[in-house]
């Protein structure tokens, strides 16, 4: 089958999207775009908040549902941009503009092979979200849209993945800490100093290894990022605070992790969330098995997506590279979207989940 009208589409669907700044919790106009755009295509798109989803025709509550996801926001454009990046521009084989890479176009091609797939016989439902809020995890993201949802079973999501299945992705926690002391004046020695106290902690925390590691997301990690103590040169600080940056892989959970650092540091700790999971789908699962049969190569991914919300299995597929994200300059290939509608229509046509 030619595929040229369809990556048209989704190159001037796309161009239309980077014009539009759609930096996360400021996606209301993206979201009109996508809307009136689906809602032209004949697919009675339904939106809540800035969340915009359609559901393909015959759905049936007794067969498995298939989830296509991509989210619309983008971070903030970084100051090393040396062209407008809201000013979308085609050179070549590459679309320029912000969001073009994370993930425009995982989102416009996934929502092409919904169009094809939604006119094709399946053995299963079909639901395309594309989601808000991705890039901060907010609440007014995909955690808003899904109880709205038909249940899925499985899901795509459409991060840049040059079109390899992520079969599982590492969790997110970030941890405050807090090491007390007591004040004094530095000059007599006096009081119990909180920089040191936290340095026992830092310390373990450096040299710790979390004894399972995964086959496709390696260890977990736990980093200190951020430390502040002290008011001024002479006074014996009575509190230090430092963060954690912790990545699970799918052998921890989030909770596990915390209560494992808490045990062993005597800082006190609090996580700013627990909700940001990893994941992991079985590698026999059939959509798995459907990637490896078209000669795909499964691996692990270290960055988050709103699989980390997803209560049920997914993987990431989707066209562009993630070295590309969050970067100046970001692009997507044209011939990347046209590979991907290709490939997802391949892997969804005849799919038995």
């Amino acid at each position: 089958m030619d595929y040229s009208y369809y990556t048209s589409e989704a190159v001037s669907l796309l161009s239309r999207l980077i014009a539009v700044p759609s930096v996360s919790h400021d996606e209301s106009e993206a979201a009109g775009v996508l809307e009136s755009y689906m809602d032209a295509c004949g697919l009675s798109p339904r939106r809540e908040a800035n969340n915009v989803w359609a559901v393909a025709p015959g759905h049936d509550d007794s067969r498995p549902t298939l989830l296509l996801n991509a989210h619309i926001d983008t971070v903030k454009p970084v100051p090393t941009w040396t062209r407008p990046p809201f000013s979308p521009a085609v050179e070549g084989d590459r679309l320029y503009g912000l969001g073009s890479n994370d993930c425009g176009g995982g989102l416009v091609s996934l929502l092409q092979a919904f169009r094809l797939m939604c006119g094709r016989s399946r053995a299963y439902n079909l639901v395309y979200l594309a989601s808000a809020e991705e890039e901060v995890s907010g609440a007014d993201g995909i955690s808003r849209a899904l109880p709205l949802l038909p249940r899925a079973d499985v899901a795509i999501v459409g991060e840049p993945t040059a079109m390899q299945p992520a079969i599982a992705e590492k969790g997110l926690m970030v941890i405050d800490a807090t090491a007390r002391g007591r004040s004094g004046h530095a000059a007599r020695a006096e009081g119990v100093n909180a920089i040191y106290e936290a340095l026992d902690d830092l310390l373990w925390l450096r040299s710790h290894r979390f004894a399972r590691v995964s086959p496709l997301l390696g260890p977990t990690l736990a980093t200190a990022t951020v430390i502040s103590a002290g008011t001024q040169h002479n006074v014996v600080p009575g509190e230090c605070r430092f963060t954690i940056d912790v990545r699970t892989n799918e052998l921890y959970t989030n909770r596990e992790v915390f209560d494992l650092l808490q045990a062993n540091m005597k800082s006190s700790l609090k996580a700013r969330s627990f909700r940001l999971s990893p994941s992991a789908i079985d590698p026999a699962h059939p959509l798995v098995a459907r990637c490896t049969a078209m000669g795909m190569t499964p691996f692990g991914s270290p960055t988050l997506s709103d699989q980390a919300l997803m209560p049920f299995p997914s993987l990431k597929l989707g066209p562009g590279e993630s070295a590309r994200s969050h970067s100046a300059d970001e692009y997507i290939a044209l011939s990347e979207i046209a590979s991907a509608i290709e490939t997802y229509v391949r892997l969804l046509d005849g799919l038995r989940l």
